[in-house]
């Protein structure tokens, strides 16, 4: 697989222990994944050269010793929430602590779908810009997420160095498609639609459903009747014009209920298809575009959140030029 525009093999060891290896040989730069694995090792299919989890080479069966340039990058790696991890950067960096924390994961009375992933057709930063707009769903998510207010109520911005979160309750609605059948109440209800990004890529999409009334900034979160989606969207950059999206969704009811996990599941692949088919586009529509773009309203937290991001990039630029003006 490629992450970040490198190529990575990925597999696990005798003991089940996820290695991530640059997947390429250094002697014809063939694949490792073309090649065997062979224990905790993976052997190269052109001449056998063969390297441990570290990148180190173990074994070059057409040579009298192993040569000095016999050796492939390594990357971090752990597993959490059911996903692997991978760190790209500097392995000195790399801290199992910075991976995101999950509320609720081992809670008993919440229920996790897994989700899914793809690989979606466009930059990164075009999925952020649409994790941070919730007034899309009303266009682009007609038979599931949209309803009443999702196309005009007002929207309030939030941000830090971590993060921008854009959301807004929408009073006195119908329940959306999706969500019709989920809530726990008749009659028309009060929703959240909390849409947070943390820097880089980290997309949590928080719904709730109260009776209509129940709803804004002090909602009751314990009362049984309100209905709570959370939706973690992580964004990896395969290159500059794709991107490997996974997701998973966990919920405040029915933590046994297969069937309303299977709906729940189908029912958010089809929307985020929906998002895919959209963003691809734009992705190719900017690229070949040669005139003014237009801003919008709607726009305002992804451009906020750009922003941020740039200030971070332009820090850790000047932190490495610091650094690198004491090397040696």
């Amino acid at each position: 697989m490629t992450l970040l525009s490198q190529a990575v093999v990925l597999y696990r060891d005798g003991r089940g222990v996820p290695v991530a290896l640059e997947d390429a040989c250094p002697h014809r730069k063939l694949p490792l994944s073309m090649g065997r694995l062979k224990g905790d090792h993976v052997e190269c299919g052109y001449h056998g050269l063969t390297f441990d989890r570290t990148g180190t080479c173990v074994q070059a069966p057409t040579q009298e010793r192993i040569p000095a340039f016999a050796c492939v990058k390594s990357f971090p790696v752990a597993e959490k929430w059911g996903l692997i991890w991978i760190w790209m950067g500097n392995a000195d960096l790399a801290r199992q602590e910075d991976i995101p924390q999950i509320d609720h994961f081992d809670d008993p009375a919440w229920h996790i779908t897994q989700g899914d992933s793809f690989v979606c057709r466009c930059h990164y930063l075009w999925l952020v810009d649409n994790l941070l707009d919730p007034s899309h769903v009303a266009w682009v998510h007609r038979s599931s997420f949209a309803g009443g207010g999702t196309d005009k109520t007002e929207l309030k911005i939030t941000s830090d160095e971590q993060s921008v979160i854009c959301s807004r309750w929408i009073q006195n609605q119908a329940p959306p498609p999706f969500y019709a059948t989920l809530v726990k109440f008749e009659g028309h209800a009060d929703r959240l639609q909390h849409y947070e990004v943390r820097y880089p890529s980290w997309a949590i999409n928080q719904t709730v459903f109260t009776p209509a009334g129940r709803g804004g900034a002090d909602f009751d979160a314990q009362d049984p009747q309100t209905y709570i989606m959370v939706s973690h969207h992580f964004l990896t950059p395969v290159d500059a014009d794709n991107t490997l999206y996974v997701w998973l969704q966990h919920r405040n009811t029915d933590p046994h209920n297969q069937d309303i996990t299977a709906r729940n599941a189908e029912g958010a692949k089809v929307a985020f298809l929906e998002d895919k088919n959209v963003l691809e586009a734009v992705h190719q529509g900017m690229k070949k575009n040669t005139g003014r773009v237009a801003t919008m309203g709607v726009d305002a937290a992804a451009l906020r959140f750009r922003q941020g991001l740039q200030k971070i990039i332009a820090r850790e630029g000047d932190d490495h030029k610091s650094s690198a003006g004491f090397s040696l």
